[in-house]
């Protein structure tokens, strides 16, 4: 199953695994070491803990080496700018209070609020996709329908 990313999010998937292979794995042998160091390990729980963290990161480093393997970054010049599709900057306004908001959708691990980066898998995303500008998408968010006009599509 591929996972599409962006550049820049693959960048950072891959400066993840840089971090936990070169600083991360040597930080929790040295731990394991150092416990070995202190004698009896069946009644060592420096040497358990330090074990079981080390299997964690392993996990952790496997997990990322296969999304990075399997990832297809998405080549942002090809994507259709007349309608809402994944990167797309889209300026909304809610049409119940009139206030306007913009977000880029983003592939799910890539979304961030803080940086109006929201997942094409969330309901505002979902009911985006494929919207043109001037059409008015009728989102179910918790507390109820709400309706979002496209003001604007961008990059």
């Amino acid at each position: 199953m591929s996972t599409y990313l962006t550049l820049e999010g693959l960048e950072k998937m891959r400066a993840e695994l840089d971090q936990l292979k070169r600083v991360e794995r040597p930080r929790i042998s040295q731990q394991i070491a150092e416990a070995r160091d202190k004698g009896d390990l069946s009644e060592n729980a420096e040497y358990d803990a330090a074990k079981e963290a080390q299997g964690l990161l392993e996990l952790k480093i496997s997990k990322l080496e296969t999304k990075i393997s399997e990832a297809k970054v998405i080549d942002e010049s090809k994507l259709d700018m007349s309608k809402v599709l994944i990167l797309s900057k889209v300026t909304l306004k809610n049409l119940a209070n009139g206030a306007t908001m913009s977000y880029t959708l983003v592939p799910e691990n890539e979304a961030n609020l803080k940086e109006f980066k929201i997942s094409v898998d969330s309901p505002i995303g979902k009911g985006l996709l494929g919207k043109k500008v001037g059409e008015v998408a009728e989102i179910t968010v918790p507390n109820g329908k709400v309706k979002f006009e496209v003001v604007n599509i961008g990059r």
